[in-house]
């Protein structure tokens, strides 16, 4: 129903002089109080009016044929929208008592008796006009403080949104200035055991022991650096999605056995009470990130369990589903923390002395890595020095029979292969020559591209690592090149690289490469790389 801009009087009369008589005099004050007058010939037709139009008074005739006054105004005033318009009965018989509570009862205000009196009439007609202006001014503020409140509860639900994106914004800075800050000390703990190292070992006088005590202090800080860089890596590559699973069927208690071996071996475990019960279970996984997931769980368990503390290790099958389970008596985690456990950067109570160590980034890695195999992983503990228990959950798949490994003939009755190392990092060729050479290796060096392939068809190596990021022209061109070249296409080729994603691993086989090592090399890894590249036939 359209909204009144004036308020409206409806006039009800079967008699056509009256109805005019009365609908004229109406008209003379329209202009004045601002209303407007429609008329109607029946109760019926008034109730038509009615369901079009909000009227501020209705003056109704008694006495109509059919459906006569009282009648009309029962209907009009049995419908919700317009059970309070004013009804003022009009009739040329003297009413007596009873017809007055009889128009009471069916919703009459008033009476009125013809011949009507103009001034009687527009004073009660003045009434009702005001207080319908009224009524609909009243309305109107009602709708406006209405959508007023609308927009503030808008407004006031969009600040609170606002806030705690600022507080979240803020927590995760606060996070992230943690881990800045954990993060360089963690670089320049083993970087400034590394540099002591290095200056003892060029210090006069020192003993045969302490240059080698400074050696392995080298090697062990760089190995924790690269361990570093790693996990930092790995956790980009995982919560970009850029992480390239490479599946087979496994059996988990078996890889789990191994890293618990590890462990054992490397004196990590040496104060615990490392307790395992490994039921077989078959997944289809990554061995190597799944190894990464359970050393993660276990060096957490570990760093947060005092020495003599015990760790528990399990796996088992439940339905559908391989468990693995690593359950400490540790510091445990707060109720507070929880919730939090696998985000990234997220710690347990940090101290100056950093004893416990660490990024914060494990359990974010070990969540993502869990997801890409299409499981998942749970915290649980009873609260601070309770202990806490991490519960893994993969896919199980059927039983798989491992296929035996084909036999390899050793080259080894033929000498060591001659290298060439393309690297233009002058210390990092310097060390990377006199490591090889150490080793019995007869190393040819060059500092780029082009040297390198000037020096590869001058001594014919057997195998060539490359540096990928080279002036002039880079490691993948020099590949090609080799390639390309019938008096060097046979030579194996090794990729050193800073780059470790899965699009750099393919844009280095599509290269010609034989194999693809990331940087920090560890050199017993070089060595069986070298070694199994000069067992196996050169890539075509």
């Amino acid at each position: 129903m359209p909204k009144i801009d004036k308020p409206k009087i409806l006039v009800v009369n079967d008699d056509a002089n009256s109805l005019f008589a009365l609908t004229s005099l109406l008209a003379q004050w329209a202009e004045q109080e601002a209303y407007e007058v429609l008329a109607a010939r029946s109760g019926q037709e008034a109730l038509r009016q009615v369901l079009m139009h909000d009227f501020a008074v209705i003056l109704l005739d008694v006495n109509m044929p059919g459906m006569d006054g009282f009648e009309t105004a029962e209907a009009i005033h049995a419908r919700a929208r317009s059970a309070d318009i004013p009804i003022i009965f009009i009739t040329a018989f003297l009413a007596d008592e009873l017809d007055r509570l009889k128009a009471y009862q069916h919703g009459a205000v008033d009476f009125l008796f013809t011949p009507v009196i103009p001034q009687v009439l527009y004073a009660k007609i003045a009434v009702f006009v005001a207080l319908a202006m009224k009524n609909e001014e009243l309305k109107k503020q009602a709708r406006q403080l209405s959508q007023r409140t609308t927009e503030l509860t808008a407004t006031n639900q969009r600040l609170t949104r606002e806030i705690e994106e600022r507080k979240s914004m803020e927590r995760q800075n606060h996070a992230k200035d943690e881990f800045l800050a954990m993060l360089g000390h963690e670089l320049r703990n083993p970087l400034s055991a590394i540099s002591s190292a290095a200056s003892l070992i060029g210090l006069p006088g020192v003993s045969v022991d302490g240059v080698q005590r400074a050696k392995k202090i080298i090697q062990r800080q760089s190995q924790h650096l690269g361990r570093i860089v790693d996990d930092l890596l790995d956790l980009s590559r995982a919560m970009s999605g850029k992480i390239l699973l490479n599946r087979v069927p496994l059996d988990l208690s078996k890889l789990v056995a191994t890293a618990l071996e590890t462990c054992r071996a490397t004196g990590r475990s040496t104060d615990y009470d490392l307790v395992q019960d490994l039921d077989a279970g078959w997944i289809d996984g990554d061995p190597t990130r799944l190894e990464q997931i359970t050393s993660n769980l276990l060096d957490n368990a570990l760093k947060y369990t005092p020495p003599g503390g015990r760790v528990e290790v399990r796996t088992w099958t439940e339905n559908d589903d391989v468990v693995l389970s690593v359950r400490d008596t540790g510091v445990g985690i707060a109720a507070e923390l929880l919730p939090h456990v696998f985000d990234v950067f997220v710690q347990g109570s940090s101290t100056l002395d950093r004893s416990q160590g660490g990024l914060g980034i494990g359990l974010s890695l070990v969540r993502r890595l869990a997801e890409l195999h299409g499981g998942g992983v749970e915290a649980e503990s009873a609260g601070e020095n309770r202990g806490s228990t991490f519960t893994l959950r993969m896919p199980r798949i059927e039983h798989q029979v491992a296929p035996l490994a084909p036999p390899v003939t050793s080259l080894s009755e033929h000498g060591k292969p001659r290298v060439l190392l393309i690297e233009d990092n002058d210390d990092g060729r310097e060390m990377m020559t006199m490591m090889l050479g150490g080793y019995g290796y007869d190393v040819t060096a060059a500092a780029d591209g082009l040297l390198g392939l000037d020096a590869a068809r001058h001594h014919q190596p057997d195998l060539a690592l490359v540096d990928i990021g080279l002036p002039g022209i880079d490691g993948y061109e020099v590949a090609r090149r080799l390639r390309a070249d019938p008096s060097t296409r046979d030579i194996k080729l090794i990729a050193l690289t800073g780059y470790g994603l899965a699009e750099d691993l393919r844009r280095v086989m599509e290269a010609g490469f034989d194999r693809h090592l990331v940087k920090p090399v560890d050199i017993d890894q070089l060595m069986e790389v070298i070694d199994t590249c000069a067992q196996v036939p050169v890539k075509q």
